[in-house]
């Protein structure tokens, strides 16, 4: 199984980050606004739209908002398996970093999403940035 790891600072309060990562139906609007084009909910289950025309079913798994972590699963033809974690750690001074791992199977799918989290996490970074200066500047 391939395990794919994304540590991204984030200049950003953890306390902000965690509250955007939390939001879980609105990754299109808040976390990655421009790569997640989309997210409706559906249950336990949120719809994501992403930039490239695909769709994944993106199921919660755990929201711990004491160790600010996030956990979802996809189902899905292709992949037998993925599941991902975001955490949130504090890194002081108004910054913070996201640890997002995801494991995939098939491995043969590992550098397409790869790729894609790396795009998601460009995608976070100037979001969450962004708006704790706006937040900061009001």
């Amino acid at each position: 199984m391939a395990s794919i790891y994304k540590d991204i600072p984030i200049d950003a309060p953890a306390d902000h980050v965690w509250d955007v990562l939390r939001d879980f139906g609105a990754v299109h609007t808040r976390l990655a606004p421009g790569f997640v084009t989309d997210t409706r909910l559906d249950g336990d289950a949120r719809i994501v739209t992403f930039s490239n025309g695909s769709v994944a079913r993106e199921t919660l798994v755990d929201c711990n908002d004491s160790r600010r972590r996030l956990v979802y699963a996809i189902k899905s033809e292709r992949l037998t398996q993925h599941s991902a974690s975001a955490q949130v750690f504090s890194e002081g001074d108004g910054r913070c970093r996201v640890l997002w791992i995801t494991d995939v199977l098939p491995n043969e799918v590992a550098p397409y999403i790869d790729a894609q989290m790396d795009q998601g996490a460009l995608a976070m970074q100037k979001a969450l940035a962004q708006a704790a200066k706006a937040e900061s500047a009001a």
